[in-house]
C-alpha cells in the first residue's frame, strides 16, 4: 500500500458533480493498494496515518497528530500511486491490485482509519472519475509505504 498524505485546511472530492466527501482542517489521503496488502499492513498503515505528528504544536513544531488536533481525514482511492514509470513513457500499473482485490482492501483501510480516528472518514467512490480539491497547509506532503512495499 502506498499513501500520499497532505495536510490541508480543507479538501473535497466530487463525482459527477456531487461532493461525495469533504473535510475541514486535517489530512487528504490518496491511497493505492497492492496485491500483497494484508490485514496487518492495512492496520499498520491506519495506525501510522492517524499517529503521524505533522501538525504544529504551540511552539510551531510538528509534534501533533491529526487525532491530537481533532482533525478530519478524507481518503481517496488512487491506483496510479503504484505506477512504475522507470521504463518508457507509458507507466505500468502491474504493481497495483486489480479492482476486485483493491476495493475490499481500500474499504477495510477506510474502516480501520475511522476506528483509529474515532469518527467516520469521508471518501470518494472507488473506481470513479473523481475531482479532488484541496487547500494545502504548509505545504506538508508525506509519502508512506506499507512495511512490505509492493514489488
Amino acid at each position: 500500500m502506498r499513501l500520499v498524505i497532505q495536510r490541508v485546511r480543507e479538501a473535497s472530492v466530487t463525482v459527477e458533480g456531487t461532493i461525495t466527501g469533504q473535510i475541514g482542517p486535517g489530512l487528504l489521503v490518496l491511497a493505492g493498494c497492492a496485491p500483497t496488502d494484508d490485514e496487518a499492513a492495512l492496520a499498520w498503515m491506519a495506525r501510522k496515518l492517524v499517529g503521524l505528528r505533522i501538525f504544529n504544536d504551540d511552539n510551531g513544531q510538528m509534534n501533533r497528530s491529526v487525532r491530537d488536533v481533532a482533525g478530519e481525514v478524507l481518503v481517496v482511492s488512487q491506483f496510479t500511486l503504484l505506477a512504475d514509470a522507470r521504463k518508457g513513457n507509458r507507466p505500468s500499473y502491474i504493481g497495483a491490485a486489480p479492482p476486485a482485490v483493491a476495493e475490499p482492501l481500500y474499504e477495510r483501510f477506510v474502516a480501520l482509519v475511522a476506528q483509529e480516528l474515532g469518527r467516520p472518514v469521508p471518501t470518494g467512490i472507488f473506481g470513479a472519475d473523481m475531482q479532488v480539491r484541496l487547500l494545502n497547509d504548509g505545504p506538508v506532503t508525506i509519502v508512506l509505504d506499507s512495511p512490505t512495499p509492493a514489488t
